[in-house]
């Protein structure tokens, strides 16, 4: 009796809706893990000494963007963190997500939000005030005065010639 009744208070569990993933959670994290993948040979992926020479190969790159070396900026210290659960094979999310645990700074590097040329004020005003910010500062320039929503989108309208 008892074994039924714990099985019929769980059972609610099993059928709770998962939390909905964000599409740019840990992208930039992603991103390097990606391409550290994609330089190692099938073999070195099962070694921990060759993906942490992957990372270091990969952060010693000239080319990379200001989000790219924040990333490995995070990375290089703690690579041997970062080699065993890639050795493993676990998705990069879930690799990214471990070591979150230990720096949350690592998931909070993203990509800059890009507007179209050909966007809408309806569409730049979907965005959130800090992505707004994100891009004028992406520009490089300074909203002095804006308080309100309306103030920040009018300026990212105005400055839509310098994207690049």
């Amino acid at each position: 009796f008892l074994s039924i009744f714990a099985v019929a208070f769980n059972v609610p569990t099993l059928f709770a809706k998962k939390a909905k993933v964000d599409p740019d959670e840990c992208q930039v994290c992603i991103e390097v893990l990606e391409a550290v993948d994609a330089a190692l040979d099938k073999d070195e992926k099962k070694s921990q000494i060759s993906v942490e020479e992957g990372i270091a190969d990969y952060c010693s790159n000239k080319e990379l963007t200001s989000k790219q070396k924040k990333m490995c900026y995070y990375m290089e210290p703690i690579k041997k963190s970062v080699s065993q659960p890639f050795t493993l094979r676990l998705p990069k999310l879930k690799v990214c997500q471990r070591l979150k645990k230990s720096n949350p700074e690592i998931c909070d590097v993203k990509n800059a939000v890009k507007v179209a040329p050909a966007a809408s004020e309806a569409d730049v005003k979907k965005l959130r005030v800090k992505q707004l910010k994100s891009i004028l500062n992406d520009r490089g320039v300074t909203c002095d005065g804006c308080l309100e929503k309306e103030d920040f989108v009018k300026r990212v309208l105005a400055t839509a010639h310098m994207d690049l």
